[in-house]
């Protein structure tokens, strides 16, 4: 006898099911829109070839899945912030605050993305250096 429970939960699920459908509509969104996470695109597929193609432990694993999300999540917030900026600010009238916000957003990205790219040279560096002298 499921009554009010079994009613809860098939209402609860919907509600999940047509979040994960907005939130996949706007990664679909950025990727399409900004140049920026087109770039990230390609930094995860080499970063995840180039892993499986060295065969990295599970625990290296964890530092390079962590910091492709880390890229993810910032560009993801820059694109939401910048997009919130532009609207609110519609040319002619720009405000030096709303620059400022979206030059830290990008900031925190880029400070993402350095962070990810010296994790993956010391998770994958010695990985495809030994890869490559198996190889030759």
């Amino acid at each position: 006898m499921l009554g009010r429970c079994g009613l809860w939960l098939g209402g609860f699920v919907r509600s999940r099911g047509r979040s994960l459908a907005c939130a996949g509509s706007g990664l679909r969104f950025m990727v399409r829109s900004q140049g920026n996470a087109r770039c990230h695109a390609a930094a995860t597929a080499g970063a995840v070839v180039l892993g499986a193609m060295a065969q990295l432990s599970a625990a290296q694993w964890c530092w390079i899945i962590g910091a492709i999300g880390a890229v993810w999540c910032a560009e993801a917030m820059n694109t939401a912030l910048e997009l919130l900026c532009d609207y609110a600010c519609v040319p002619p009238a720009r405000h030096e605050l709303i620059r400022h916000a979206k030059d830290v957003a990008a900031g925190a990205v880029l400070c993402a993305a350095l962070t990810s790219a010296s994790v993956g040279a010391c998770v994958l560096g010695p990985a495809v250096i030994g890869l490559c002298r198996r190889v030759l």
